[in-house]
């Protein structure tokens, strides 16, 4: 008996384990998966709810954890700038509603950095069935069996995904960088043949990856936007 049940105990470890380490990451441009759920802010539809807006979700591990309440607060700090840049901030984890709601009201609490108590003014959704970590691949089993890994997806106005990054549960995530990726994208986004440089910030030179026979003829013209370190990379001053 004892056999048989160690067996059966064996075999269903055995089962979860692999079912946990068959992650499913959507890919850069697939339609950003649907899902309802219950958060913060009421049920959400995302990411019909947000229209036509740049989305940006993001996963954390676990509620009341340092490094995730630094980048809430860090996020929440900056929330306005995200909003003037036409993004919405959307929070998931495993963890139940009510403890969402009870970590929410402790970091408005909280006096970070020298800076006064800041409002937490994006929804944390609940996921403590599973289903947005699952449509997501934010479960790295290599990692943890039950928690998120920092993942961030970037979901365009059409609701297709274009960027996804993932840190190690050890390091915080820059919310410079997080702005610097959206902004890179929405340059790309509304110019066509334009992409962006290392380390480019707004106000740079851009890349112009396929050159028209007329900006080929102003390549070294005096007054010409465009330039050439080299026959393979061509830039555009910024406009």
């Amino acid at each position: 008996m004892k056999k048989s049940m160690l067996i059966i105990i064996t075999t269903v470890f055995l089962l979860v384990q692999a079912d946990a380490q068959d992650v499913s990451i959507p890919q850069i441009g697939v339609k950003a998966p649907s899902f309802t759920a219950e958060s913060t802010e009421g049920i959400i539809n995302f990411p019909a709810d947000y229209g036509k807006k740049w989305k940006i979700l993001i996963s954390h591990p676990k509620d009341f954890t340092p490094v995730c309440s630094s980048e809430l607060l860090e996020m929440a700090y900056q929330h306005q700038t995200f909003e003037e840049l036409g993004a919405q901030i959307v929070i998931v984890s495993s963890d139940i509603l009510e403890l969402h709601h009870s970590w929410k009201a402790a970091l408005e609490e909280v006096r970070y950095m020298d800076r006064d108590p800041v409002q937490i003014n994006f929804p944390l959704v609940s996921d403590n069935d599973y289903r947005v970590s699952s449509l997501y691949g934010m479960i790295h089993s290599a990692q943890s069996l039950k928690e998120n890994i920092r993942g961030v997806y970037f979901i365009d106005p059409e609701n297709t995904i274009r960027s996804i990054q993932f840190y190690p549960n050890e390091v915080g995530r820059s919310v410079h960088e997080l702005k610097r990726t959206l902004l890179a994208l929405q340059e790309t986004h509304a110019h066509n043949n334009v992409v962006t440089p290392a380390n480019w910030q707004p106000g740079d030179d851009v890349i112009i990856p396929v050159l028209t026979e007329l900006e080929k003829k102003n390549l070294g013209l005096p007054g010409s936007d465009y330039y050439q370190p080299a026959w393979f990379l061509t830039f555009r001053k910024a406009r």
